[in-house]
């Protein structure tokens, strides 16, 4: 999943980023395109707006075209999306210094389908070792990664799951810790992920408003 340009300091983990996000999000055989109006406005209903993010800060962004590409696979990670039915999809990105939010949110065909790809796609046991492989792999020559686990998450939907990765960033002015929170959370036909890159010295406050924003993304689910 391409995110594009990135603050300077969050820039050096941009590849591992899209690696694990297109990961989490599910590889292997693409599924069907079938867009239609109702689909496309319950997509753009369940993404982050800028009235969603903390005021007094001077957030960037919006809209942007969701990366429906198919993605790498790994020999123990390969979930089915061929029998599955896409009729929605909508992303964003707000910045604001080192802090990015990204969202995206897919309306399958119907809620059997959710089901099926959450159990491929995120309960499958391959999942965190490819992440992990896929990371380490695709990191800049001046990251290191130190860990990709599961992140306590409250149960914002009927699915929900969320993952971390940690990485170290080596630059001219020392070492900085940047994490990486991937949130997933499913409900009906919706599927959304919340993406959000920071400082690891803010994971607190992260954590927080992540929590906060997914609430709000869930509760604007409906399809």
């Amino acid at each position: 999943m391409s995110l594009g340009r990135r603050p300077a300091i969050a820039s050096a983990v941009t590849l591992a980023l899209a690696t694990a996000a297109v990961a989490v999000a599910g590889n292997g055989n693409k599924e069907k395109i079938r867009f239609n109006a109702a689909g496309q406005a319950a997509a753009r209903a369940a993404v982050l707006r800028k009235s969603d993010l903390a005021s007094g800060s001077s957030w960037t962004g919006g809209a942007r075209k969701p990366d429906l590409s198919a993605a790498d696979t790994c020999p123990n990670y390969d979930p089915k999306q061929s029998d599955l039915v896409l009729t929605g999809a909508a992303a964003t990105r707000f910045s604001a210094g080192t802090l990015v939010f990204d969202s995206e949110a897919q309306v399958l065909q119907s809620a059997r389908m959710v089901r099926l790809d959450w159990q491929r796609s995120v309960l499958a046991p391959g999942l965190l070792p490819c992440l992990r492989s896929m990371a380490a792999k695709s990191s800049p020559v001046n990251a290191t990664v130190l860990s990709i686990e599961k992140l306590p998450f409250p149960r914002v939907a009927t699915h929900t799951a969320a993952f971390r990765l940690i990485t170290d960033v080596r630059s001219s002015n020392g070492k900085l810790r940047i994490l990486v929170d991937i949130a997933l959370f499913g409900l009906r036909r919706t599927e959304v992920m919340l993406t959000t890159s920071a400082p690891y010295s803010a994971r607190v406050p992260v954590k927080a408003s992540e929590i906060r924003l997914a609430r709000i993304l869930a509760s604007r689910i409906r399809a």
